[in-house]
């Protein structure tokens, strides 16, 4: 995890990212919720997301584990933000119709992320999604100060092999931020 980064440079994080179109993304994860469903925003960042789930009619929880980001994120929502870890984070069993974790479990370390995932799918009812993305790769990589697991469709596959999560969609796409269409990106939706 990377939450010193995030507390060091939570301004500018949030002035690159607040703003993205993530429309395409949004469209896919929706196809599958219902009409006011529970939605958890696991690794909230910018907030961007939440406020366009808030904004969609959707129930949403939402923390981070930078305190600066959950700050800054509740600033710009209007919505409380908690501020905690994956691990940490708890909610009742069962009790949401989706979580997105757009481009935050890739910060969870490879030997951690089996249980990370196992940990996130008891909040899901009974053929919930999960929307994840990972940078498009093998293994783990440290770059400007932040750690990244990396994942490719099998090990993705791999990672989540007997925990009662099953790949619903998988696609590779190219980084929405301006400057970075170079970068892959793995996209999943899971379903429980």
């Amino acid at each position: 995890m990377n939450p010193n980064y995030y507390n060091q440079n939570a301004q500018e994080f949030f002035d690159n990212t607040v703003a993205v179109d993530m429309s395409s993304l949004y469209q896919a994860f929706e196809a599958h919720l219902p009409k006011h469903a529970h939605v958890v925003d696991a690794g909230c960042g910018s907030g961007r997301d939440t406020g366009y789930f808030l904004s969609q009619g959707y129930n949403v929880t939402s923390f981070d584990a930078s305190k600066e980001m959950a700050k800054l994120a509740s600033e710009h929502t209007g919505h409380a933000i908690s501020h905690s870890t994956f691990l940490d984070f708890q909610l009742p069993p069962e009790s949401q119709h989706g979580i997105w974790a757009c481009a935050t479990l890739l910060h969870v370390p490879q030997h951690d992320l089996e249980k990370t995932f196992a940990h996130l799918a008891t909040w899901l009812k009974p053929n919930g999604i999960l929307y994840c993305s990972f940078k498009y790769g093998d293994g783990e990589v440290e770059r400007g100060g932040r750690q990244f697991t990396n994942l490719t469709e099998s090990s993705l596959k791999q990672v989540i092999s007997g925990l009662g999560l099953e790949v619903k969609e998988l696609w590779v796409t190219h980084d929405l931020r301006a400057g970075r269409a170079d970068e892959k990106w793995l996209n999943a939706i899971l379903v429980k």
